[in-house]
């Protein structure tokens, strides 16, 4: 009996060892194959779903709209996200990143919401690149990374990946990211950011096109004369 059982346990122990080593060269492969494609990364653009769950409420806010992301020579990232819709229903409101500054502009009102994002810069800007132009070893100095599983997102065969943040600034505000990795083009086609709290936003991205020609008025606000201009 005792034999037997010694041999269940090395067996489990084998079968552990086996699995974790697998989970860490499909892990290896997915950050390597990111890095291939980081290089070559200049813009990206796409559709978005973005669904922010509370569950204390047990509510989810739909915003759906189109993104662009593009990387300067500086380098800088740059971000606008152009939202049409709110919980199914036609609404005009842009995000854009530039220059240090997030700023939300809401032309119903009209006003425009500044945010200087000072000397968190550069942990802004590495949240915007998280799947999108960004190294995958990158992601290991800041994240504990680890591959869950390979799993089909939207018709594609996308590399299930999951960070904690080793910041605990960070995890103060996300306990962890999932992301769901295109491997064949290097970007994610899904995030998941987690709130210590149970919330979560989730993060859809459909017809995602790369390196395509962006207009520079892209990444530019035009605001007509009269908008309040709002420095919380």
């Amino acid at each position: 009996m005792r034999k037997l059982s010694a041999l269940h346990r090395l067996c489990t122990l084998l079968l552990l060892a086996g699995t974790a080593f697998g989970q860490d060269a499909a892990l290896e492969k997915v950050l390597t194959q990111m890095d291939q494609h980081a290089t070559d990364f200049k813009n990206a653009q796409a559709n978005f779903v973005w669904d922010q769950y509370t569950i204390v409420v047990g509510e989810h806010d739909l915003q759906e709209g189109d993104i662009y992301i593009r990387r300067l020579p500086k380098p800088e990232m740059q971000m606008s996200a152009n939202i049409t819709k709110h919980n199914g229903l036609r609404m005009a409101k842009v995000v854009l990143f530039a220059d240090g500054m997030v700023r939300l502009y809401e032309p119903n009102l009209p006003r425009v919401t500044e945010y200087p994002v000072g000397k968190n810069r550069a942990e802004f800007e590495s949240f915007l690149v998280l799947g999108f132009g960004g190294s995958g070893h990158d992601l290991l100095k800041s994240f504990e990374v680890k591959f869950l599983e390979n799993e089909n997102v939207q018709g594609i065969s996308a590399a299930k990946i999951d960070l904690i943040p080793k910041s605990e600034k960070v995890r103060r505000m996300f306990s962890h990211i999932v992301l769901w990795i295109d491997v064949s083009r290097g970007v994610s086609v899904q995030q998941q950011f987690f709130s210590i709290d149970g919330d979560y936003r989730l993060a859809k991205y459909s017809n995602i096109r790369l390196n395509q020609k962006i207009s520079n008025d892209v990444f530019k606000l035009k605001i007509p004369a009269g908008t309040e201009v709002v420095r919380p």
